[in-house]
C-alpha cells in the first residue's frame, strides 16, 4: 500500500525527539537534516567522521557521546551498513536498549536481515520498545531532497504513529506488512535490481567479445520493454561514467547474501540468486569492492579480456 502524503498539520510533531545513529552517511546524512528542517528536535552519535556532521550540529542537532543516550528520545533511527552494526547499536554494551525508556520506537532503516529483525523486535519488547523495519529506495541525491522512498514493516498503530515522521525524509511511504515484512521486500527489491546491474555486465562483455557494437544494445533495450533506470545507469559506462547507480559494491554484495540467506531459510532454491552473489564476490575479490555497482562492467574487462568502458 503506498501511503498519499499529500497534507501537513500538528501531528508532524507529534514525535517530537528523534534519536539518530548513522547521520555521517550518505544517506543518514540527509535523512537527519530533512528532520531538523521540519522542525524535529535531533539528538546523534558521531561514530568517526565529524565532518559529515558539523552542518547537523551548526543547526541545532545534538551529540549525545554514546547510542545510550538516545534511550530517552521519543524515535530512534538508524541508517547503519547491515546487522551487525544495527546489533550492536541497539543491544551491544552501551546501545539503545541499555537506557530505552518503556515506549520507545525505534526504526531501523537499514539493509538488515529479516532473522536479525526478528529476534531484535523480540529483545526490544522485552525492553518496553518497539522496533519498525522501514529500509530506504533511491539514493544520497534523493536522501538529501528528502525524497527517498522507504517500504515499512509494522503494526497498523505504530505505523500510523511514525508516518509524521518518515514523511519529514520521503517522498513515497509504502506499508508493506507487519514488523519484519519490510526488510523481506527490501531484499527481494535489492536482488531484482543487482540481477539487472550484473547481467548488463555480462551481456556488454559478450557483446564486445563478439564484435558488436554494445551501443546497438543500449538503443534496442532503450526502446523495448527490458529498459530500466537501472540498465541505463549501467549503460552509461559505455561513456566512461561509472557513477550512475551510487552504491557501494560491496554493499550490493552484503545485500545479496542476506537475499541468498533469507531463500535458504524459506526452503527455495535461489539459482540465480547465488550466481549475482558470486558475480558481486568475484568483483569484489578483483578489488572493486570499494567502487560503485557499475564497476561491475570493469571486472567483467578484467576477466574477460573484453574492451566495454573507453581506456584511461
Amino acid at each position: 500500500m503506498m501511503i498519499d502524503l499529500s497534507g501537513t498539520n500538528e501531528e508532524l510533531l507529534a514525535m517530537k525527539h528523534i534519536g539518530f545513529i548513522g547521520a555521517s552517511g550518505l544517506m543518514g546524512h540527509g535523512i537527519a537534516k530533512n528532520l531538523l528542517a521540519k522542525g524535529y528536535a535531533v539528538s546523534l552519535t558521531v561514530h568517526r567522521n565529524r565532518d559529515r556532521v558539523a552542518d547537523l550540529l551548526a543547526a541545532g542537532a545534538r551529540q549525545v557521546s554514546g547510542a545510550a543516550g538516545l534511550g530517552a528520545c521519543d524515535v530512534v533511527i538508524l541508517c547503519v551498513t547491515g546487522s551487525p552494526q544495527v546489533e550492536a547499536s541497539l543491544a551491544g554494551p552501551g546501545g539503545v536498549l541499555s537506557n530505552a525508556r518503556a515506549g520507545l520506537i525505534v526504526i531501523d532503516t537499514s539493509t538488515s536481515e529479516p532473522e536479525s529483525t526478528a529476534r531484535l523486535a523480540a529483545l526490544c519488547r522485552e525492553r518496553g520498545a518497539t522496533l519498525v523495519d522501514a529500509p530506504l529506495a533511491r539514493s544520497p541525491v534523493e536522501a538529501e531532497l528528502g525524497k527517498l522512498n522507504t517500504m515499512v514493516g509494522a503494526d497498523p498503530k505504530v505505523f500510523a504513529r511514525i508516518q509524521p515522521v518518515l514523511q519529514a525524509y520521503c517522498e513515497n511511504i509504502f506499508h508493506v506488512g507487519g514488523p519484519g515484512a519490510g526488510h523481506v521486500i527490501k531484499l527481494l527489491n535489492n536482488f531484482v535490481g543487482q540481477a539487472i546491474c550484473t547481467a548488463t555486465a555480462e551481456a556488454f562483455a559478450v557483446g564486445a567479445k563478439a564484435g558488436v557494437d554494445v551501443q546497438q544494445l543500449v538503443s534496442v533495450i532503450g526502446a523495448g520493454a527490458v529498459n530500466s533506470g537501472l540498465f541505463q545507469a549501467m549503460a552509461k559506462t559505455l561513456g566512461g561514467d561509472f557513477t550512475g547507480l551510487r552504491f557501494e559494491l560491496d554493499n550490493a554484495r552484503k545485500d545479496l547474501r542476506y537475499y541468498t540467506h533469507l531463500a535458504e531459510q524459506n526452503g527455495v532454491p535461489s539459482l540465480v540468486g547465488e550466481a549475482v552473489h558470486q558475480s558481486l564476490a568475484t568483483a569484489s575479490a578483483l578489488g572493486y569492492g570499494s567502487k560503485f555497482v557499475p564497476a561491475l562492467v570493469s571486472a567483467q574487462e578484467q576477466l574477460t579480456g573484453a574492451r566495454i568502458a573507453p581506456q584511461a
